[in-house]
């Protein structure tokens, strides 16, 4: 078993939220290393197109989180690629055990950047066009479909809320829901009966989704029948938003923190959790807005956070 290395701080997770946790820290002297299980930038490395990030009006996912990794590292930030296997607390010490794959961790604080990851529907070519006309996040990616025809994915409060938020941007918007009703609210369920872009389309769901460099064509289902349809488009001039709920990364410190009825941490506004020294930031917890400017602010709050409990310099 490899020795245990001290530090001050162990960031899990190398998206936005983790990115900036670094910056932070670093700016606060606190001897820290972000671990990042796949690829710097988290999820956002996805989106081909960013237009909603302050001071950065035309950017893409990977231009972005590449912008943040290097600022880090520039201030001296230690980034390591190494997915974390268990994050625990040693009830002696009060310092928190954090087991990598390649080392192991001794921290006195630890700040769960791990991010959500959007549920997927299922359909063929799901993967395939994810942020290339397969979206996850409305109001992230809909002013590139200004215009412009959408479906909808889901049928709950968030699919409902997003279809509508669509509909004063998009030409039509098509929601799919699989079952033969809709699991939002009911107001929000009238106003997208009662919206005219809108097309409800219940017992239906996509099959597969076709194309060479965007979608073109889509397959469709009859949940009733079991009968299929296609319907074609011009590359470019349709998207697809599934929107059938995300699954936060929140399993390395379940017994650590109080989650919601959705999996999601419960934290304060200086993303502290009920465990001393165990901070949550970016999408793993419950938020109102999920966004990489708010996972950024998360991340720099949770690590100012970590400094002022280690007693160490803050920013403010």
């Amino acid at each position: 078993m490899p020795e245990l290395v001290s530090k001050d701080l162990v960031i899990v997770g190398g998206g936005p939220a983790g990115l900036s946790a670094a910056i932070y820290a670093r700016r606060s002297l606190l001897d820290a290393v972000t671990l990042e299980r796949e690829a710097l930038g988290g999820q956002t490395i996805l989106t081909s197109e960013i237009d909603n990030y302050p001071g950065v009006p035309h950017t893409d996912g990977y231009t972005l989180s590449d912008a943040m990794r290097a600022q880090a590292e520039e201030l001296g930030a230690h980034i390591v690629m190494d997915p974390v296997s268990s994050i625990g607390l040693d009830d002696k010490t009060g310092r928190f055990v954090v087991e990598a794959a390649s080392a192991r961790y001794d921290a006195a604080s630890v700040i769960l950047a791990a991010g959500a990851r959007p549920r997927p529907a299922g359909f063929e070519g799901e993967e395939r066009f994810a942020g290339h006309g397969v979206s996850y996040c409305a109001t992230c990616d809909g002013m590139f479909y200004r215009g412009k025809q959408v479906f909808v994915v889901g049928g709950g409060n968030s699919a409902a809320e997003e279809a509508l938020f669509l509909a004063r941007i998009a030409s039509k918007v098509t929601l799919i829901v699989r079952k033969d009703h809709l699991r939002a609210q009911t107001a929000l369920v009238r106003e997208l009966e009662e919206n005219e872009k809108v097309e409800l389309r219940l017992l239906t769901s996509i099959v597969s989704v076709e194309g060479d460099e965007l979608p073109g064509k889509i397959t469709l289902r009859d949940n009733a029948t079991g009968a299929t349809y296609v319907e074609r488009f011009e590359e470019g001039s349709v998207g697809i938003f599934v929107l059938v709920g995300r699954i936060p990364e929140t399993e390395l410190v379940s017994g650590l923190v109080k989650l919601d009825g959705q999996g999601y941490a419960l934290t304060d506004e200086r993303m502290a959790t009920w465990t001393p020294g165990l901070f949550v930031a970016g999408d793993a917890r419950a938020k109102p807005l999920r966004q990489i400017v708010t996972a950024a602010s998360d991340g720099a709050v949770a690590a100012t956070s970590a400094a002022a409990y280690l007693g160490l310099p803050v920013e403010g």
